[in-house]
């Protein structure tokens, strides 16, 4: 039984929930559980208040996972873009790239169709020097998208493989295993046989500008045969 002089909770309004507040507490809930298993009544219990609280300031779990992105995407430092719009289409890939690379969760996100729209201008704003760059380089406005899209499916790939490798702790396991190809019929793969362990060294390679540089080259002289 409660004392009698216990002090009351005091009637009025709920305590005050930000923005920024709720921003911080999903990127925390994030980097622990994963973007997978959060929720607003999930995020509501991290921060202490009704989910409803939360309503007020997000629609619902996408427009929360939108806000964080496009927050993400303005404290992005951006390079000076070339002149030149071969370099200028590389650059902000590369850039796209390594903001990606630092939030792979993001990646996931944006890889559902019709995400990639709804993003802030800042963040589209790479994605703006792509298409112009591919543009001004002599493409049509139609396969400057295809340009965008090859290089976006090239970039989100490789983030996720390397995230998903990271996470699971597969590389390590494949080389502490050994004999990578080595139980391969070397008569039908004579190529994968002769690389054996060699494979597990040289797929985790950084390549990617390497990649982004010959993807790139090759899409901006398709787009010179194809232009009318």
């Amino acid at each position: 039984m409660p004392h009698a002089d216990a002090p009351r909770p005091r009637p009025g309004r709920p305590p005050t929930t930000s923005r920024a507040q709720i921003l911080a507490a999903a990127r925390g809930l994030i980097d622990r559980d994963g973007w997978e298993r959060l929720t607003i009544r999930k995020l509501a219990a991290e921060i202490g208040v009704g989910a409803t609280t939360l309503y007020h300031h997000v629609q619902d779990k996408e427009d929360l996972l939108l806000l964080l992105i496009n927050e993400y995407g303005e404290q992005v430092s951006r390079p000076r873009l070339p002149d030149e719009p071969r370099e200028r289409v590389i650059v902000a890939a590369a850039t796209i790239h390594d903001a990606l690379a630092a939030w792979p969760w993001a990646a996931e996100v944006l890889t559902t169709d019709g995400f990639i729209a709804r993003l802030g201008d800042s963040p589209l704003g790479l994605v703006e020097a792509v298409v112009a760059g591919a543009v001004d380089h002599g493409c049509t406005p139609e396969h400057a998208v295809y340009v965008f899209r090859s290089i976006w499916y090239y970039t989100v790939g490789e983030i996720l493989v390397r995230s998903h490798t990271a996470r699971r702790g597969q590389g390590q396991s494949v080389t502490r295993q050994g004999a990578f190809f080595g139980s391969i019929d070397a008569e039908k793969l004579p190529h994968l046989a002769a690389l054996g362990d060699r494979w597990a060294v040289l797929a985790p390679r950084d390549t990617y500008v390497d990649g982004l540089r010959a993807l790139v080259d090759g899409l901006l002289a398709q787009g010179a045969r194809v232009r009318p």
